[in-house]
């Protein structure tokens, strides 16, 4: 096997993984924190943990394979939800923010750095899972169901602290992560020449 194709599979394994990662986190459904008043899914932080140890790219191509299965039928969202008709709903500027949210939490996470840290994880984490998701969810679900845009802005911040736990979550996670495995995450690094001797 090839260098270039080791990669290759290396890429779709770490991006499968995550995908199913995000998908399973799901299944809890709707969280109440706090009593009922902030209900939660715990999908956004699978989006920060895709993002913040895939990168960017790699990230988001884990959840667009997710979108893409979830199109195809298969009932992997928050609550068992699936199909085509989950993207005309109020939830699918939540769905596209969560693509452009890993790539946003990649890039914070990554740019520039070959390893970790922890202002990088929470600041990308939170920029990247809570401020982008809600970019494109709440013009979105604003003009699906038609409430103004100010007041599902200001209906929206009652999840802010369900957030705020899940970045939380995340930067704990993904620290813990980098020391007890630190080759699942995708820094750029120069190969190291073993890992281009031929296989026996």
């Amino acid at each position: 096997m090839t260098p270039e194709n080791n990669t290759s599979l290396r890429d779709l394994t770490r991006i499968a993984t995550f995908t199913a990662i995000i998908a399973v986190l799901g299944l809890p459904g709707a969280i109440p924190l706090f009593g009922n008043a902030v209900p939660i899914t715990l999908q956004t932080l699978g989006v920060m943990l895709a993002g913040a140890i895939l990168g960017w790219w790699r990230g988001a191509a884990s959840v667009l394979a997710l979108l893409l299965l979830v199109a195809a039928g298969l009932p992997l969202l928050s609550g068992g939800r699936g199909g085509i008709g989950v993207f005309f709903g109020a939830s699918v500027g939540y769905l596209i923010g969560f693509a452009f949210g890993a790539a946003v939490t990649g890039l914070i996470v990554h740019a520039g750095a070959t390893k970790p840290t922890w202002l990088r994880v929470a600041v990308g984490s939170f920029v990247g899972g809570v401020l982008t998701v809600y970019l494109f969810g709440i013009p979105l679900q604003a003009l699906v169901t038609g409430i103004p845009l100010s007041v599902t802005a200001i209906a929206s911040t009652a999840f802010l602290p369900g957030d705020l736990v899940k970045v939380a979550l995340s930067t704990g996670l993904v620290m813990a992560v980098w020391r007890a495995y630190p080759r699942a995450f995708s820094f750029s690094r120069k190969p190291r020449a073993a890992e281009f001797a031929p296989l026996p």
